[in-house]
C-alpha cells in the first residue's frame, strides 16, 4: 500500500491488480489524517465502486465495508492462504512444482465448493468419496487425503447475538417461547447447532454452531429475520443484535 495525502494505492491479492481508495472512501467521519486509518503493509478489506478498462482504473472504497463483510472476507482470506499452504507441503512430498500444482488443485476446489477450505474439510471427513469429485491424478489425492486426514480438524464455527422481544398481550410470554422454540428448528441438518438463552428478559443469546463461517452467518440472519418477522405478526416488537 502507497499512502498520499489525498488516498491510498492498494495491491489487490485477489485480482493481481492495483486500485486506488480516495481519502473521501475511507470513513464515514472528516479524514484529517489518512495515516490514522490505513497504513502501509496492512490488510483490509475494500469495496470495488468503478472499474476504468480504458484507463485501467480500480476506484475502492474502504468505509463502505461492514463489520460483517470485513469479518467474513478476512476469514475466506486466512482460510484461502492455509490451504494454499497445506497443498505447497503436499507438493514438497510429491517433489512437483508447488506453482502448478497448488494453482490445480485450488482450481479443482473453487470449481466444488464456495470456500476451498471448505473442501479440505470435507476430503478430511469424507475421505476418497470426496477425492473422487475433484478428478485429480490418484497420486495427488492420495497424498492429499493423507495430509488433510493427518492436519484439517473437523470444522466448527460459533457466532452469537442478541434478540429482544417484547410482547404485551395476556399470552406474550407463551408468544415468546412459541418464537424461540421455533427459531431453534430453522436449522437443516443435525450438524447445525442452536442455542438460545434468556440473558434476562427480554433479552435472549442466540448462538449457531455450524461447518463454516459463510453457513453460520446464513443461519443467524434467517433466525432473527424469523424471530423479528413472527413477533411483529403477533403485535409485539423486536430488535437484535449481532456480537463480535
Amino acid at each position: 500500500m502507497k499512502i498520499t495525502d489525498y488516498g491510498a494505492y492498494v495491491t489487490l491479492d485477489e485480482y493481481d491488480a492495483e486500485g486506488f481508495i480516495h481519502i473521501s472512501e475511507v470513513a464515514s467521519t472528516w479524514v484529517r489524517n489518512i495515516r490514522n486509518f490505513v497504513r502501509e503493509k496492512q490488510k483490509v478489506v475494500l469495496k470495488v465502486l468503478r472499474v476504468d478498462p480504458m484507463k485501467r482504473q480500480i476506484d475502492l472504497s474502504l468505509r463502505r465495508v461492514s463489520g460483517m463483510e470485513r469479518q467474513s472476507k478476512l476469514v475466506e482470506w486466512k482460510r484461502k492462504r492455509k490451504t494454499a499452504s497445506l497443498l505447497e507441503g503436499v507438493a514438497e512430498r510429491l517433489k512437483i512444482s508447488p506453482e502448478s500444482f497448488v494453482g490445480e488443485v485450488m482450481t479443482k476446489l473453487e470449481e466444488k465448493y464456495d470456500d476451498v477450505y471448505d473442501g479440505l474439510e470435507d476430503l478430511a471427513e469424507r475421505g476418497q468419496e470426496a477425492a473422487d469429485r475433484l478428478k485429480l491424478p490418484q497420486d495427488w489425492a492420495t497424498a492429499i487425503l493423507e495430509t488433510v486426514q493427518q492436519k484439517v480438524k473437523a470444522p466448527s464455527v460459533k457466532i452469537k447475538g442478541t434478540l429482544e422481544l417484547t410482547c404485551t398481550k395476556p399470552d406474550g410470554v407463551e408468544i415468546i417461547k412459541k418464537i424461540l422454540t421455533e427459531c431453534k428448528n430453522l436449522r437443516r441438518s443435525k450438524k447445525m447447532k442452536v442455542g438460545i438463552y434468556t440473558v434476562g428478559a427480554p433479552r435472549y443469546r442466540v448462538e449457531v454452531t455450524v461447518k463454516n463461517y459463510k453457513d453460520a452467518e446464513k443461519l443467524m440472519a434467517e433466525i432473527s429475520e424469523y424471530a423479528l418477522r413472527e413477533i411483529e405478526k403477533a403485535g409485539g416488537e423486536g430488535q437484535f443484535k449481532r456480537e463480535d
